[in-house]
């Protein structure tokens, strides 16, 4: 097993429940990344940090790369079902590079206690990965949403292949999720097919956000319907309906245009939650109401 190095078991459930409980409120932020919630909680997690190979050719030009990700293993010696679970993307550049590794504590051991080894990987551009970030979409009518959510892709494809050669891995069961933008990452990988590929689950997803009258909805729409045309894996779509970055109605839009386009898709819209639904499902308060929902889309599949 390559990675040996554990982080062991820190504290009972209960005191994670109770820590959980006690948690501040969490005010509407800026970018689409996550933040701390409440005091910081301990997880036993079994947190490794590694580096995914990545192979870029552009024209006659060809570089290997290698992406900083995060990796959580649950006790015991596997092999372990695989989530790759993508982040999301800040409103500022200067924040993409700022070496910061999005580690998704709360969401991640909800996986863990399933029994999934989480990984994380920091795409191109973002944190301490190489390579430059190849994200860029454009804004509204000549927004590229499809062309940026392949290229995040790509990405998330070199995890997958780089995680299904461990020994501790189930390469016969992976599921794909993300938030804000690694949530259209998860759809635009699930996209292309590979084998073991058994579901996505699409944490507000989408790219170029309604928040402070961006105006991204036609492309962004155009760009689920050619995802949804080229998948076959059941998928779950969680929103919020005070999520002001991808509103109700516009997760409506994109979810319909999946469906119509072929694509298997579960759409839910919770209540309001706190003062920024997008961030419903980084809040350490969230999974008291998102993980029943997943949990029953993780039995159908």
């Amino acid at each position: 097993m390559r990675y040996r190095r554990r982080i062991g078991l820190l504290g009972l459930a209960l005191a994670v429940q109770a820590a959980f409980s006690a948690a501040g409120r969490s005010p509407a932020a800026a970018v689409e990344m996550p933040r701390p919630v409440g005091p910081r909680v301990i997880l036993p997690l079994n947190e490794q940090v590694i580096r995914v190979p990545l192979t870029v050719t552009r024209g006659s030009e060809t570089r290997r790369l290698t992406l900083e990700a995060t990796l959580y293993l649950p006790e015991g010696p596997g092999p372990f079902p695989l989530l790759v679970l993508n982040h999301g993307t800040p409103r500022a550049p200067v924040n993409r590079t700022r070496k910061t590794r999005v580690r998704f504590e709360v969401l991640s051991w909800e996986f863990v206690k399933m029994g999934f080894a989480v990984v994380i990987p920091m795409r191109r551009g973002f944190g301490h990965s190489e390579g430059d970030y190849a994200e860029e979409e454009g804004f509204c009518e000549r927004a590229l949403f499809y062309e940026a959510g392949m290229e995040s892709a790509r990405d998330v494809l070199a995890t997958v292949r780089f995680m299904s050669s461990e020994p501790f891995i189930d390469a016969r069961k992976i599921l794909l999720a993300g938030h804000s933008t690694g949530g259209i990452a998860a759809l635009a990988a699930a996209s292309q097919g590979f084998p073991g590929l058994m579901g996505v689950i699409n944490f507000a997803g989408g790219r170029g956000s309604m928040k402070e009258k961006q105006c991204s909805p036609p492309n962004l729409v155009e760009a689920c319907r050619r995802f949804g045309a080229a998948t076959r894996v059941p998928t779950l779509w969680l929103y919020c309906e005070n999520d002001t970055y991808f509103p109700p109605w516009l997760a409506r839009e994109m979810c319909k245009a999946y469906q119509e386009a072929g694509g298997k898709a579960q759409l839910l819209i919770f209540p309001p939650f706190a003062e920024e639904g997008h961030f419903l499902f980084t809040d350490g308060r969230g999974p008291a109401v998102w993980t029943p929902v997943v949990s029953r889309f993780l039995r159908g599949i």
